[in-house]
């Protein structure tokens, strides 16, 4: 999914690497599995913490005016510029205050030592490779519950909270095992089904809804000599990226749960074996575009950009990440999964979309209070519209796109998030059980039955296996949905 080093078998997909990629678009973060092993010493007592200002509607958080405040950056996809600005707005507001900004590709390297002498910053964008592992500091008491931020009044409207003006799931992201919230996710991606709107235009067809339809969609492309599907072959922990949502969908949400919750047997749903049947359906009918399982993310999508293929199942980077080879003309849109029919639990439209991009204020900061301001700063809608004008990216704040020139995929998923309403689906299993999501269920699982090695049945059979082996592992950290 971006550096080499997301293929290698060992490093988390998704969340940790794909911000590294130049200039991606709407990236997630995944725990970094034995991170921080080192941070089992709490610090230092941390007995010079600034003092508290005093608390006034201007000033909801109580932050000292005169205090320092650190704030450490990761530099990556995203670059900078956007925190800079948001660091203006910051210094503004407390003139007599000085503020500490950083940025490095190093977290782990850089911060881990100063959480274990009691020193770290005010506020941190803990990502990239080198990100720390969120269970272990969330373990270790090393991070400042956010309730406070996300009761506060909101920077624009004072009559709402900030947590009223977050994009679905945000706060349970931010969650571990219920309450209190330690993350401040501030990206947001859409994951779903990508395409060409003028190829689709070019066959006389709409986006399907049915699964019916969709097979109908995928003949007419093959006559046409465009395979319906292409999807990273040697990475096929992309399949969930439309998989998992349309299960939620045929099934409902509690089957994504059940999966997430390592429940026995959630894998044997009647939703999960009619998905896998259908997918099954584009191997067998020859929808799929000759010599995908052998193709990466980037070959992948670079035949899908050429039209090789019709559909693709990715998360809204894809955007950016294939901005060289994307037609000026290609009309890129994004939709939820299909579904089966008419008997599905959710309706078309359900869709993936989950936070990215974590923040997180130190317990042991000197100045909390002055890193949860700064995050207030940057979830009001002109620092939201910043960062989406500068990253084609959305962000937590839901809002902050109204005139802005919105790239075709970014307006796509603006319209598919409108359109899902309060059918959006976060599946936790990319984050809980990085090991499971990528390698056992999408490589030996997924991977072996859309290369037509495994039947629907054999894969369902080996993922549940997988799965009931990690419910049992004691040295992996188990969470649940509340």
């Amino acid at each position: 999914m971006g550096s080499t080093s997301a293929h290698n078998g060992r490093e988390s997909v998704g969340r940790r690497d794909l911000i590294l990629r130049s200039a991606a678009l709407g990236l997630v973060s995944v725990p970094a599995v034995g991170f921080l092993s080192a941070c089992a010493s709490s610090g230092g007592d941390s007995e010079d913490k600034a003092e508290s200002g005093k608390k006034t509607k201007a000033n909801p958080l109580g932050v000292n005016d005169t205090a320092q405040m650190e704030f450490v950056l990761f530099d990556g996809g995203f670059g900078k510029e956007y925190a800079e600005d948001a660091v203006k707005v910051y210094e503004q507001k407390f003139p007599k205050a000085s503020v500490k900004f950083s940025a490095t590709q190093k977290i782990q390297t850089t911060l881990q030592p100063r959480f274990n002498q009691g020193t770290p910053p005010d506020l941190i964008d803990n990502s990239g490779a080198e990100q720390m592992d969120m269970g272990v500091l969330v373990g270790k008491k090393q991070l400042a519950d956010l309730t406070p931020l996300l009761d506060a009044p909101s920077y624009d409207d004072p009559a709402k909270k900030v947590r009223d003006t977050l994009r679905p799931g945000i706060v349970e992201m931010g969650q571990f095992d219920g309450d209190p919230v330690w993350i401040m996710y501030y990206a947001y991606t859409v994951y779903g089904v990508w395409y060409s709107q003028k190829a689709l235009d070019s066959l006389d067809e709409q986006y399907p809804e049915t699964w019916d339809q969709m097979l109908a969609v995928c003949e007419k492309a093959k006559k046409k000599g465009m395979a319906g599907w292409t999807y990273a072959g040697k990475y096929p922990y992309y399949l969930p990226f439309s998989l998992f949502p349309m299960i939620g969908k045929v099934g409902g949400r509690e089957v994504l749960d059940a999966i997430d919750n390592l429940e026995p047997n959630a894998w044997k749903h009647p939703a999960v074996k009619a998905c896998f049947e259908a997918y099954y359906e584009l191997y067998k009918k020859g929808y799929i575009l000759r010599g995908t399982p052998g193709l990466d993310h980037i070959q992948s999508q670079t035949a899908w950009a050429k039209g090789k293929a019709l559909f693709i199942p990715n998360g809204s980077w894809v955007e950016n990440e294939s901005a060289n080879v994307i037609p000026a003309d290609f009309d890129l849109a994004v939709s939820g999964p299909t579904g089966l029919d008419s008997s599905d639990k959710l309706p078309f439209g359900a869709i993936w979309a989950s936070g990215g991009e974590p923040f997180i204020v130190p317990a042991k900061a000197k100045n909390p209070s002055g890193g949860m301001e700064q995050l207030r700063i940057m979830l009001s809608e002109a620092s939201s519209k910043n960062f989406t004008s500068k990253v084609k990216s959305l962000t937590a704040f839901n809002g902050g796109t109204d005139g802005i020139e919105l790239t075709p995929g970014l307006k796509s998923g603006v319209a598919a998030l409108d359109k899902a309403g309060d059918n959006v689906l976060n599946p936790r299993l990319q984050d809980w059980y990085v090991q499971l999501n990528k390698e056992q269920v999408g490589v030996s699982g997924l991977g072996e039955m859309m290369a037509g090695r495994l039947t629907p049945a054999e894969a369902i059979k080996k993922i549940q296996g997988f799965a009931d082996t990690a419910a049992k592992d004691s040295s992996i950290k188990h969470y649940k949905h509340q």
